[in-house]
Parts: structure tokens; C-alpha cells; sequence
């Protein structure tokens, strides 16, 4: 026999093989979806994450909440830094928290 007819049979047995095998996976029934349970994280008893998250699943209905706004404000002040009613001092370069910051420009030379 010629090695051709025993290529050409083998590739056919494949084939078959990979047909066969993909109508029986085709035939059995799709499982269930596992039932969805929804978590909310809520670190420390903090609720600002829940709210976070109800405000983003609201869509544009959430620009007109005003709750949706406090928890937008508090998210930025907590992100900023910003204490009661002003910034936080940045420490300055000797390492003193306490020494004032100034914001006046360096003095330049007149010629």
C-alpha cells in the first residue's frame, strides 16, 4: 500500500474523532448559572463605598441627588486631604510640620 492512502485515512479518522467529540459536548445540557449574590464592602462600618457604588449604578440620575453629591464631596476630601475648612499644611523641607508655609517668590537680583 501507498503511504498517501494511509495518510489521507488517518487525517479522516481525525476528523471523525473531532467531529464525533464536538456533537457530544454540542448535545449536553448547559448548566445553570450560579445564583447572583450581591456584597456590599463596607470597611470598618464605613457606608461611603455602598453609596459610592448605588450612585454609579444610577447613571445620569445621580448628578441631580443630592446625596449622591455629599458622598462625591466627602470621597474628594478624604482623597485631597482636606481637613475642616481648609488644607493640610504640607511639612516643609527641615522636617518641621508646625513651621508656616509661605508662598511669596524667590527675591531676584536687580542689576
Amino acid at each position: 500500500m501507498d503511504t498517501k492512502l494511509f495518510a489521507r485515512i488517518g487525517a479522516g479518522a481525525f476528523v471523525a474523532a473531532a467531529l464525533t467529540m464536538t456533537m457530544l459536548d454540542l448535545r449536553e445540557e448547559p448548566g445553570s448559572p450560579p445564583p447572583q449574590s450581591i456584597t456590599l464592602f463596607e470597611p470598618d462600618g464605613d457606608p461611603l463605598p455602598g453609596q459610592l457604588k448605588a450612585c454609579a449604578a444610577m447613571g445620569e440620575l445621580a448628578l441631580s441627588s443630592p446625596d449622591c453629591r455629599a458622598a462625591w464631596a466627602e470621597k474628594r476630601r478624604r482623597f485631597l486631604g482636606i481637613e475642616g475648612d481648609g488644607w493640610r499644611e504640607p511639612p516643609s523641607a527641615e522636617g518641621d510640620a508646625n513651621a508656616p508655609v509661605t508662598d511669596q517668590p524667590p527675591a531676584t537680583k536687580a542689576n
